[in-house]
């Protein structure tokens, strides 16, 4: 079966393998400085292999700063970090011109989105105009600065972090912004064993040597052209697009939670459920992706275009309910 579907995309399994090498010593260097949380890592891999964007929300002090921080400089990527508050203003995150009087001209003086890893730190803090700024750029990889337009480096990541707890002074993004992020993952407490190990790591006054570097973005580029040549099977593509349908209408697939639903998924799910899938299969070494593959990762994608109506919410069940429900009942190819 599997040289079949090698075949079918020109992939083989050494080929796979060649260039996923770097995978394992990416691992075990982040494993040095960010203990029990090997999921968050590996979607964070996933989503830069496919050149998308990911919000986080967890709240303070599990390490979401960490994590970004410490990837990029394994793979040798500039890396920017961006407090949002909301006295912020646009041009704060894409640059602005200022007037030079020696030679009393304009000069455009660039903001901190240009880099390869952003850190969008609290984006719920910031007003609309400065959260469009950023989808925008994340949209369009450029950004329009005066009259003139610059492509924002390659490859360009943001990940986006929001604190669930404090709702007082903050900005929800609404379900058409949170569309624009590939996936939405929950970070959660580490464990007792997990927490006695950050205490042996970080309970100390000194200065953590940084991490050196393990893999270069010309690598990375590499890798995420090898991921569009993974092996999609039509029922695992035809299961991926019938979990999507059945956040819109459920009925069709006699799942009996049409009411609770408000809004169901749009086609953004399926097409980052398949790219993820595909990445996913590539990290583990593979050359297809199978339904496991698809199902691992389609509460993370799946999250936050989900609304529930208000039936939902007066008996306490939230969009990860229904999302359980969904793939739990659907058949698996």
């Amino acid at each position: 079966m599997e040289t079949a579907q090698a075949s079918s995309t020109g992939l083989t399994e050494e080929e796979i393998k060649g260039a996923s090498e770097w995978v394992y010593p990416l691992r075990a260097e982040i494993g040095r400085y960010l203990i029990g949380q090997q999921d968050l890592v590996d979607r964070l891999i996933a989503v830069l292999l496919v050149k998308g964007h990911v919000l986080l929300e967890g709240v303070p002090g599990l390490a979401k700063t960490l994590a970004l921080k410490t990837l990029a400089e394994l793979v040798s990527a500039k890396f920017n970090r961006i407090q949002f508050t909301p006295d912020m203003l646009p041009a704060d995150i894409v640059g602005t011109q200022v007037f030079d009087p020696r030679a009393a001209k304009f000069e455009v003086k660039h903001g901190p989105v240009f880099a390869n890893f952003i850190l969008a730190d609290e984006i719920n803090r910031a007003p609309a105009k400065v959260q469009s700024a950023l989808l925008e750029a994340m949209q369009e990889k450029q950004v329009t600065i005066g009259e003139e337009s610059f492509k924002l480096a390659d490859p360009f990541f943001v990940l986006a972090t929001q604190n669930p707890l404090e709702q007082e002074g903050t900005y929800p993004l609404p379900e058409a912004q949170l569309d624009r992020f590939i996936m939405k993952v929950l970070v959660d407490y580490p464990s007792m064993d997990e927490e006695m190990a950050v205490i042996d790591v970080a309970a100390n006054t000194q200065n953590v040597p940084p991490p050196k570097p393990v893999v270069t973005l010309d690598v990375i580029g590499r890798a995420q052209e090898m991921v569009n040549r993974v092996y999609l099977d039509e029922k695992v593509k035809r299961y991926i697009v019938s979990l999507v349908h059945a956040t819109r209408r459920p009925e069709d697939f006699g799942l009996k939670i049409g009411p609770y639903l408000r809004v169901g998924a749009s086609p953004r799910a399926s097409i980052a459920m398949t790219l993820l899938g595909k990445a996913r299969a590539f990290l583990e070494g593979r050359t297809y992706v199978t339904p496991h593959d698809v199902k691992s990762i389609a509460p993370d994608v799946l999250r936050h275009r989900v609304a529930v109506s208000y039936e939902a919410e007066a008996e306490g069940l939230d969009a990860e309910h229904f999302i359980k429900q969904i793939l739990d009942e659907m058949p698996v190819p």
